[in-house]
């Protein structure tokens, strides 16, 4: 399966509420594309914090004709190459250095002001190019504060949220260590899609919950996630694109985007957290099945008075209508969950993965290519190329195996009947005879 590319990434989750919605009504689209417009993003390089009506409207009918995929940027022909003249470059950039906070036109007119050659017609876009090929162009960012509002979802299914909190001391492969739990919420119903103490908050341990929450309860249309590194890793973006989840981060600092969760996790604490022995280490699968008990038979039928007095679980029943199920993405979420690592093949036709060799295809030596691994069992299982079609089988390293292997031989093309080329000694030898073997008319 072919990785989706990150500047994709960020456009589907500005696309998020046109793909969301399954229906537009007349009008609707122009109405949520200027909404769009107004809103300030952190767009990947560049210094711009908003995007155009006419930008996201080509965007959103590019992802209606060809998917995620149609969202990757194309590539320049002359990418990587600039036209300013050399020295010129040079001046720019030693501007640039002197004073990192000299501003693009500040810089063409001290170019110009400078009477360089070429400088009368400097770009700016060339400039910004030029800049940002030696990370010497910062983008900025918004500082306008955003508005808080209480809201709920439409429906269960509609918007979930995601985060982690640390736990207590557990036991996990023999060693007492902190456990950390992640969770995702629901936000009309509260319901828990999934939870689980983790051995870490890393993006492995997210997607493990998430794969749990898909096969328990369901697409969700948006997830709401911390900004952590962990959040953004290409991984879990790459599987919500491809499962059309929206990705909404909340700001740094700024808890209350989640509250409902945050209250949940204060509810954890006094009431399931308390009731554990202090004098007991509990390994981590007890403590899941513990926690996992709790939740089926107290949290979920209790009547919540955020709620109007329902309980979350029959919130989430009464809503079961607009719950889409996994259907026939059933039978790929394992593949959508794999991850993708590149390798270089050494000449021996090998490659390590996590401390192991495994041999490969011998006509991929000294190639590089990428592996396609189960990361929670750590398993190499086949490999593919750029646009994620399977090229090849991996296989542990068996050195008596490939003791008796007999080795393929390179075919020899040569032809049989073909003779060496002439030296410089006798190709003058040829010309000096042909020079003597011609006639000399101008005698007598």
């Amino acid at each position: 399966m072919k990785p989706v590319h990150p500047v994709a990434l960020f456009r589907m989750t500005v696309l998020g509420e046109l793909i969301s919605r399954q229906c537009l009504p007349r009008g609707e689209l122009k109405a949520i594309i200027t909404e769009l417009a107004q809103k300030h993003y952190n767009i990947p390089n560049s210094r711009h914090t908003q995007l155009s009506e006419k930008t996201i409207e080509s965007w959103y009918y590019a992802w209606k004709k060809g998917d995620v995929d149609a969202l990757a940027p194309k590539m320049r022909i002359d990418k990587g190459q600039s036209k300013i003249p050399e020295s010129l470059q040079e001046a720019i950039l030693k501007a640039k250095q002197d004073n990192p906070k000299r501003s693009l036109n500040s810089l063409l007119e001290l170019m110009k002001m400078q009477k360089l050659d070429g400088a009368q017609s400097l770009k700016r876009s060339s400039v910004y190019r030029l800049l940002l090929s030696h990370d010497l162009s910062r983008p900025i960012e918004a500082t306008q504060p955003k508005e808080l509002r209480r809201f709920e979802a439409d429906y269960p299914g509609d918007m979930i949220y995601g985060d982690v909190m640390h736990g207590p001391k557990v036991e996990i492969n023999g060693t007492v260590q902190k456990a950390y739990l992640v969770t995702l919420m629901d936000d009309k119903s509260r319901l828990i899609l999934h939870s689980a103490f983790c051995p870490g908050e890393t993006a492995l341990d997210i997607e493990y919950v998430l794969k749990q929450s898909l096969l328990r309860r369901g697409l969700p249309k948006r997830l709401v996630i911390d900004n952590g590194a962990a959040y953004r890793s290409h991984s879990l973006q790459g599987i919500c694109a491809r499962l059309s989840i929206q990705l909404i981060y909340c700001k740094p600092y700024a808890p209350e985007g989640k509250g409902k969760l945050e209250r949940w996790h204060r509810t954890l604490r006094a009431q399931f957290l308390t009731e554990l022995s202090d004098k007991k280490i509990y390994s981590l699968n007890d403590i899941n099945q513990l926690l996992w008990a709790w939740i089926d038979e107290l949290y979920h039928p209790r009547p919540h008075s955020s709620l109007a007095g329902q309980s979350p679980l029959s919130v989430w029943q009464k809503g079961l209508e607009f719950v889409t199920p996994l259907g026939t993405l059933a039978h790929q979420l394992d593949e959508l969950f794999y991850h993708r690592v590149k390798r270089r093949v050494r000449k021996d036709g090998t490659i390590s993965y996590e401390g192991k060799l495994f041999d490969v295809p011998y006509e991929l030596a000294r190639k590089n290519i990428t592996v396609v691994v189960e990361p929670h069992q750590q398993q190499a299982l086949y490999i593919e190329d750029d646009n994620g079609k399977w090229i090849g089988d991996i296989t542990p390293v068996d050195l008596q195996a490939n003791r008796r292997h007999k080795r393929a031989q390179p075919e020899n093309t040569t032809p049989a009947a073909v003779s060496a080329s002439d030296s410089i000694a006798e190709l003058a030898l040829k010309q000096q005879q042909a020079q003597l073997s011609i006639p000399n008319s101008t005698k007598a």
